[in-house]
This record gives C-alpha cells, sequence and structure tokens, in this order.
C-alpha cells in the first residue's frame, strides 16, 4: 500500500485527502496565495517540522543518500551554500560528527554561506564566499585536510526569467564543481543541484572527466513539477 512521507497510508475506498484552502486575501497576488497553499499542503514540509528539520529540502539529501551513500561515519563534509542548515543536519546525524553512534568513526560537517547561519549542532559553519581565490585553502585549513564529500543546494537568485535564471544556476554549479576539485580527497564525491534546460550538458562532460561515475537523479521529496534534478559524481580522480 502507498504511504505518504508522514508514513500514513493514502489507499482504500472512502479516503480522501483532506487540503487546506487558502484564500487570495486582498493585496496578495495569486501567486503567493498558491504558495502558501502548496507549503500548508506539502507533507515534506509537515514532516521538516515535525522532525526539526530546517525546510523540506532535507529530505531531498536524505533521499539522494539513501541510494548512493556518501553521507557515512568519519566522511569529512562541506556544504555550499549551506543555508538555512538542513542538508547540515542531515549530514552530521549521518557522518556522526556528535559522536552518538558508539563504536563507529566521528565525521566533520563544515558549512559555508554567504550570510549567518543561525548554529547547529555538530556542525562547523563559517561565513565564506566559496568563489574568492583562496576559499580552497581555507576550507582546507577549517578541515585539517581535505573533503570527502562537497554538496551543494545552492541556486542564483531569480530574475523571473526561465532561460536567465537556468543559466545562472548552472554557472553557479560549474564553479562550485571546480571548488569540489581542489578540496576533494581521491575517490571523493560531488553532489548538486542543477535545473534542467539545456546547459547542464557542460557540466556532465566536465564531471566525467574528473570522476568514475556521474549520475543524475529527482528524489521524490523534489517537487514534480519542477525543473530541478540532482547530480552525482562519485570517486573523483584527483
Amino acid at each position: 500500500m502507498a504511504k505518504t512521507p508522514s508514513g500514513k497510508n493514502t489507499s482504500g475506498r472512502g479516503q480522501r485527502d483532506l487540503k487546506v484552502q487558502v484564500k487570495t486575501a486582498r493585496g496578495r497576488k495569486l501567486s503567493s496565495t498558491r504558495w502558501l497553499q502548496r507549503q500548508l499542503n506539502d507533507p515534506y514540509v509537515k514532516r521538516a517540522q515535525t522532525e526539526g528539520y530546517r525546510g523540506r529540502a532535507a529530505f531531498k539529501i536524505l533521499e539522494v543518500d539513501e541510494k548512493f551513500r556518501f553521507l557515512v561515519p568519519g566522511a569529512r563534509v562541506v556544504d555550499l551554500g549551506c543555508a538555512p542548515g538542513g542538508w547540515c543536519q542531515v549530514a552530521v546525524k549521518r557522518v556522526n560528527a556528535l559522536g552518538e553512534k558508539s563504536g563507529k568513526k566521528i565525521g566533520t560537517v563544515l558549512g559555508i554561506d554567504l550570510q549567518e547561519v543561525e548554529p547547529i549542532a555538530g556542525a562547523d559553519i563559517h561565513v565564506l564566499d566559496f568563489l574568492e581565490d583562496d576559499a580552497d585553502e581555507q576550507v582546507k585549513e577549517w578541515l585539517d585536510g581535505k573533503a570527502d564529500v562537497v554538496m551543494s543546494d545552492m541556486a542564483a537568485s531569480s530574475s523571473g526569467h526561465k532561460q536567465t535564471d537556468h543559466l545562472r544556476i548552472m554557472t553557479l554549479c560549474e564553479a562550485a564543481a571546480y571548488f569540489s576539485f581542489d578540496v576533494l580527497v581521491e575517490g571523493g564525491t560531488f553532489v548538486a543541484k542543477v535545473l534542467a534546460g539545456g546547459a547542464e550538458g557542460d557540466l556532465q562532460k566536465l564531471l566525467k572527466q574528473k570522476f568514475d561515475k556521474v549520475a543524475n537523479v529527482k528524489p521524490p521529496a523534489s517537487r514534480s513539477d519542477s525543473s530541478e534534478k540532482f547530480v552525482v559524481a562519485t570517486g573523483f580522480r584527483g
């Protein structure tokens, strides 16, 4: 039987989902009303609130990791553009950054962002522009070595123009990939959000030159009407 992210059974005659309806208030745009209604009825949003994650995006990296298993105890992880911190929260648990898993290696989670991020137990978070010339050296200093995983859920500010936004996020993804080449250990993993739209082909070619395997995945937590997907490159050749 099918289950929702909340774990509740949705099959069976006579059952139906009870959705919250939001009326468009005076002065509020229709698009804002639709966004609010989607948020109120999103099971991942509700689950994030229940489980203490800072956003539904946490479940995207959870589901990607369930498939590829790169967040393992003892791993050193760099989260680029880590705000609001949901991916860091997931990584802390999975790499055993707090040492809660007895007998398992203790990992490291390093989050960097252009803005200050509320502290997360088990994560070391810094304000840093990863595009700065010496950012890679600074990250390796904080890690006291190289990273096993570099992951990015970054997205450029929306311009409202679909093609422009696609090019912007792909440029950001390529920059993150080049950054990963400087900080990853041999055999390391790079994970990033991309948008379907044509320009992602260049990123794929670049990653295939540097990694043993490159896969694309759209986890269940990624909304079906979104063009986002995640590229997972494993086996960095150094």
